[in-house]
């Protein structure tokens, strides 16, 4: 009998492992050798998704195939990692496979067992399957696994994730494991193991895990028994906590600190680690530090420098309740140890550089209480360290140390500089295709714009072959983006291919060409993108992807030597001197601008201070286009449009769920043209009409910044009503990134209206902090400017925050950072438009509000009431809110 790929496929192909099996058991191990490339380029010729097309996976076959005859465990390795191989490692019927290795007599199995290992995937690793399959084949090759990460967390998740439906206690199936010793400490030292440990045990729908019982449970199980020592595991645990992670992969290793129960001579043998994790570690475990670092200083064994010198950093800490615990604490360990008294409060006077008023007076306080009692050296050491103090604290210091009032010194913001200038433009076929290839991974604006420029001027310079030899190869590198699909019709990338197989001669879809020609006539006759006879989008960015239709149809029909669009700032704007010279050497060369591309240049122009002699110069041209610009600079430019807010409500019963989370309604706006006619790109970018349900996860402007505001630099407020879902969606929906469009929203101009208005104040409360820190850029921007904009911005987050749109304890360090980045004034008169709704409604983040406006007050001087604030400082009692809201009243009456 002989072995042929047509009988071990048709078996794989049925499912018929043991006939596979029985072909290469009938042979010799010549034979078998042999047949060893036919199998490898059986397999390689075969589509690795032929299992979702058919009703069979012959890929266990296959794999049989590989173990019967490769000749070394590198080749077997090889094949079993293929893509349509690995996948089916679970459907391997391994009594066929140890069956064929031991008829073979394989010495190479444990080789192979750990070539597989080495190469585990160390990312979404579910149940651990092919970890599973590894662990088969080194049982069977008497091996030892590698302590690699695909290794452990492959064993890990086996564990933690098991088949079964009657299991034992994860105890028990620790304490069975033949790895247990080898790979448990390896779940300690990788970073991110613990958060495989959390999303299978609280991350998920099903938790608790099946087992009933949770890892932490599990281990301290087994160090109970003895199985495991306590030493090891109390010292693997510190030194995890202590290298640090994300909060919640450390999680695990709390609870199982916490399970344990250290001593006080287990604490005091890891001191100095205990120290560190209160000093930098997250808020959750440098809580659990300080409560040890607590019961180790009770029984006298925690040693004072090991205290104060953690003290320093935690008393900056973000978390409240710990800074005031440590400064009591500081305050009884001066007690005990009063010839060292003087060290303990010049530490303690460190908390008069926390952000938090009320920490600064807990600190300012207990100073007070004992100073009397201090050397005059020491007083006044604590007299100038008081300068770090903000609100009205300086005041009650300067009382107390006999100090002068040292004012607050605020940073004055310096006038916007106004957007930059264009890059310098391309001018190689080489340069060109680099630039092509960044903007199919990154798409900006910027780099659209010099693209558009750099394709029809090479063109028009007659470097078509050149074009050719570089662009060319781009086509073919990126068929998915520049070609045209079903998904990405009328998309300006899919047009940008078609451009550059007319501006290299290339042969191009007759089709495709035939429907952009057809969607600029729709545009060019009804003033219409999108609908019947046009694919493009409606939306702003569909004015970028027309403009790239019009270049490939008309490139070869006129030689047009530029585009006259082409900003000279990076915010879209252009120069009305540098468009005159433009319309002025086309007039002398006697060609004309193509329509969209001159009314892009229309609406890039600013409205306001055109030169005189730019004026006089338009309107001494006598060609058409030279013409239309003379009028358009006449005519004052486009009319802003109306912006008014529209409310989406989620659809069932106008309350539900969106991206999981809670959403009881987001703003959107609509916009009407205020005039009839026009340009006929105007009517679709000045209207809009939101959908009565928000969106899913909006994401359209994000990824192509600069492409929406470049389109109407001079009108920010149509283009942040196009863009205010995804703007919303960064705090209701907890989306990321798309904070990025605010700053280049702000740096063009024309008025602030409401959609940008409320854009800032989602974008205030946004989860990711690189969006928080863009929203503060476009504050500042817009502080430095002379439009009145910051009390709709706290009438809209006031707004926001009364129905948990928007989280103010998210909003209110991004608040904090625009304050003392110089828009003091600005962020006040957000505050005083704020706080009178929020005060009447008793929200909870009103006391840290009301901290921030007394730091803001005290440092321009602000004397200006608040509603509400008199009779919320009257109230009885000593809440947070009382104190807060006496702190201010007293600031702007003092």
């Amino acid at each position: 009998m002989t072995l042929d790929w047509e009988s071990v496929d048709r078996r794989s192909r049925s499912g018929d492992q043991p006939g596979v099996a029985r072909l290469l058991l009938a042979v010799g191990e010549p034979e078998r050798l042999a047949f060893a490339k036919a199998v490898e380029a059986g397999i390689k010729g075969t589509d690795p998704d032929v299992r979702w097309r058919s009703h069979v996976d012959p890929a266990p076959g296959y794999a049989l195939a590989v173990i019967g005859t490769a000749p070394t465990a590198a080749r077997a390795a090889t094949m079993l990692l293929r893509r349509g191989l690995r996948d089916s490692w679970q459907r391997i019927q391994f009594e066929r496979l140890t069956q064929i290795a031991d008829a073979r007599q394989l010495d190479w199995l444990g080789e192979l067992g750990e070539r597989l290992c080495a190469r585990l995937p160390t990312r979404d690793v579910w149940d651990g399957a092919d970890w599973a399959f590894a662990a088969r084949i080194l049982e069977a090759g008497k091996a030892q696994p590698p302590v690699t990460e695909g290794v452990v967390r492959g064993w890990l998740a086996r564990l933690i994730r098991p088949r079964g439906k009657r299991l034992p206690p994860l105890s028990m199936r620790m304490r069975d494991d033949p790895y247990l010793d080898l790979l448990l400490p390896g779940v300690f030292e990788i970073d991110g193991m613990g958060a495989d440990i959390y999303n299978a045990t609280w991350g998920e729908a099903s938790a608790p895990p099946r087992s009933g019982i949770r890892f932490h449970e599990a281990v301290a199980a087994l160090v109970a028994e003895g199985r495991l020592e306590r030493k090891t595991i109390l010292a693997a645990i510190a030194d995890r906590l202590a290298r640090g992670d994300k909060p919640t992969a450390l999680r695990p290793f709390v609870l199982l600190h916490d399970e344990l129960a250290p001593t006080v001579d287990e604490i005091a043998a890891h001191a100095l680690d205990y120290a560190r994790l209160l000093a930098e570690g997250p808020g959750p475990i440098a809580t659990v530090a300080q409560r040890c670092l607590r019961s180790l200083d009770d029984t006298g064994r925690l040693d004072l420098d090991t205290l104060l010198e953690a003290s320093l950093p935690a008393l900056l800490r973000k978390e409240k309740t710990l800074v005031k615990a440590q400064i009591t604490w500081l305050e009884k360990a001066a007690g005990r140890e009063p010839e060292r008294a003087v060290e303990v409060f010049e530490t303690i006077a460190a908390a008069f550089g926390h952000p938090a008023l009320d920490i600064q007076e807990r600190a300012l306080t207990v100073i007070i209480r004992h100073l009397p009692a201090l050397p005059a050296d020491a007083v006044a050491r604590l007299a100038d360290a008081s300068a770090a103090l903000a609100g009205d604290l300086p005041a009650r210091a300067a009382t107390v140390f006999g100090t002068a009032v040292v004012a607050e010194t605020v940073p004055e913001l310096p006038p916007f500089a106004g957007p930059a200038a264009m890059p310098a433009p391309i001018t190689t076929a080489a340069e060109l295709a680099e630039e092509i290839a960044v903007l199919v991974h990154e798409e900006s604006g910027v780099r659209w714009e010099q693209v558009l420029a750099a394709l029809v001027a090479l063109h028009a310079d007659g470097r078509r072959d050149e074009l050719a030899a570089v662009l060319t190869p781009l086509l073919e590198r990126y068929p998915g983006e520049l070609g045209e699909h079903s998904w990405n019709v009328g998309e300006p990338l899919a047009c940008l291919g078609v451009a550059i197989r007319v501006a290299t001669g290339l042969p191009r879809d007759h089709d495709t060409h035939r429907q952009l020609y057809g969607a600029v006539r729709t545009a060019w006759q009804e003033g219409r993108r999108g609908g019947s006879g046009s694919e493009l989008s409606s939306a702003p960015d569909g004015v970028l992807a027309l403009r790239v239709a019009e270049i490939a149809v008309h490139l070869n029909g006129s030689m047009m030597p530029m585009l006259v669009a082409t900003p000279t700032h990076v915010n879209g704007s252009l120069d009305p001197e540098v468009l005159s010279d433009r319309l002025s050497r086309a007039e002398g060369e006697g060609w004309q601008p193509w329509p969209f591309d001159l009314e892009q240049a229309l609406l890039r122009l600013p409205r306001n201070g055109v030169p005189a002699e730019v004026v006089a110069g338009a309107g001494a041209l006598t060609s058409p286009a030279g013409r239309q610009f003379a009028q358009w600079l006449a005519g004052g430019g486009l009319p802003d449009p109306v912006s008014e807010l529209f409310v989406q409500v989620p659809a069932s019963n106008g309350h539900g769920f969106v991206w999981g989370l809670d959403l009881p309604r987001r703003m959107a706006a609509t916009l009407r043209p205020s005039r009839d006619g026009g340009l006929r790109l105007e009517r679709q970018l000045l209207t809009l009409d939101p959908p009565k349900h928000p969106e899913w996860a909006p994401q359209r402007f994000g990824r192509q910044p600069g492409v929406l505001s470049m389109v109407l630099p001079h009108h920010r407020e149509v283009a942040a009503a196009w863009a205010i879902g995804e703007l919303a969606a960064l705090a209701d929906q907890d989306q990321r990134d798309n904070g990025r469009l605010l700053p280049l929203l702000t740096e063009c101009s024309g008025p602030v209206g409401p959609a940008l208005t409320y854009g800032l104040a989602y974008t205030f409360g946004a989860k990711q902090e690189s969006d928080r820190a863009a929203a503060v850029d476009a504050f500042l921007v817009l502080a430095a400017g002379t439009n009145p904009f910051a009390h709709a911005v706290g009438a809209a987050l006031a707004d926001l925050a009364a129905d948990g749109s928007v989280k103010l304890n998210r909003a209110l360090p991004a608040l904090t950072d625009a304050h003392r980045s110089g828009a003091s004034a600005a962020i006040w008169e957000l505050l005083t438009a704020a706080l009178p709704p929020l005060l009447a409604a008793g929200h909870r983040a009103v006391p840290d509000m009301l901290e921030l406006a007394t730091q803001v007050a005290v440092a321009i001087g602000a004397r200006s009431a608040i509603p509400g604030l008199a009779e919320a400082a009257a109230r009885p009692g000593s809440s947070r809110l009382v104190q807060e809201a006496k702190r201010l009243h007293s600031a702007l009456a003092s």
